[in-house]
This record gives C-alpha cells, structure tokens and sequence, in this order.
C-alpha cells in the first residue's frame, strides 16, 4: 500500500511533497489502508489531460472546477483546491515568493486528525507554479504536517 500516489505531469509537486517530508523526518502516523493509496493527489495538468485515476482511495485532493463531474475513482472524502472561494484550500494572496493559503473548511487528514479552518503562508516552492505549490500543501496538510510547519523558513530550508 502506498500511503500517496500524485497524478502529476512534470508538475514537481510529489518532488515537492517528498522533500518536505525528508526534511521533516518522514511521516509520522500511518495509512489506514492495505490495498489502496490513503491519498491520491491529481495535479492540475493531469486534471487537464485526464489522466487515469486509479479505483479507489480514502481521500482524493483535486484541482477546483471539477464539482458535480463523476470521478471513476471510489473515495470516502474529496478536498479540492484552486482559486475559487468554493474550494477547501485556496490562494489567497501571493507576495512574491510567499503564497497566502487559506483553509476554507476543516479537514480530516489520512490519519484522522482534523485541521481547522485558518490562513496561513507558505513558500511558493521551486520549479512550481502557485497552483502545484498550493497542491503540495494541500497533500502535506492530509498527510499530517501542520500549517506551522508549511510555514516559510527564512533561513532554512523549505
């Protein structure tokens, strides 16, 4: 079982997730399944190209937009972002190199732990554009890393 599976198109966003993860230790927690993702993350160029989706998982993280089309994929729980205030994480400023995300409602992450509404910064991350970078943080929000710990370091690394 894989504890997440990114749908990406040369995007950088699981380089991006992984290396928030190494630098943080690894995840800390468990995925509930044995015999699909806990969480699949779809970028927003595979949305695009409609990549394929695999059958099942617990949460999927989608770009915003796609409400009210059936997805082939079997998920207890759907947490979308982008620009739209419909979404459940979204952008909501940008100075240069540092994205406002706000957390439009809470969310379970993949181990049950429940992340409230607030706003908070993070680093628009290398080689991404804000929408990828907005989908790392989004995935590292489900995987259990606190909005703190998104928080851009200014002299450290990120």
């Amino acid at each position: 079982m894989e504890c997440f599976q990114v749908l990406e198109a040369g995007e950088g966003i699981e380089q991006a997730i992984l290396r928030r993860l190494t630098a943080r230790g690894g995840l800390r927690g468990r995925c509930a399944s044995e015999s699909h993702p806990a969480l699949v993350v779809v970028s927003p160029r595979a949305a695009a190209e409609g990549v394929p989706l695999p059958r099942q998982c617990r949460t999927v993280l989608l770009p915003g937009g796609r409400r009210g089309q059936s997805l082939p994929l079997q998920a207890a729980s759907a947490v979308s972002y982008g620009v739209s205030p419909r979404d459940s994480l979204t952008l909501s400023s940008w100075e240069g190199d540092t994205l406002w995300a706000a957390l439009q409602r809470e969310l379970v992450t993949v181990d049950g732990r429940v992340v409230e509404r607030q706003e908070f910064p993070l680093r628009l991350e290398p080689d991404t554009d804000e929408l990828s970078s907005l989908a790392a943080a989004g995935a590292l929000l489900l995987l259990g890393v606190s909005p703190e710990e998104l928080r851009p370091d200014p002299g450290g690394i990120n």
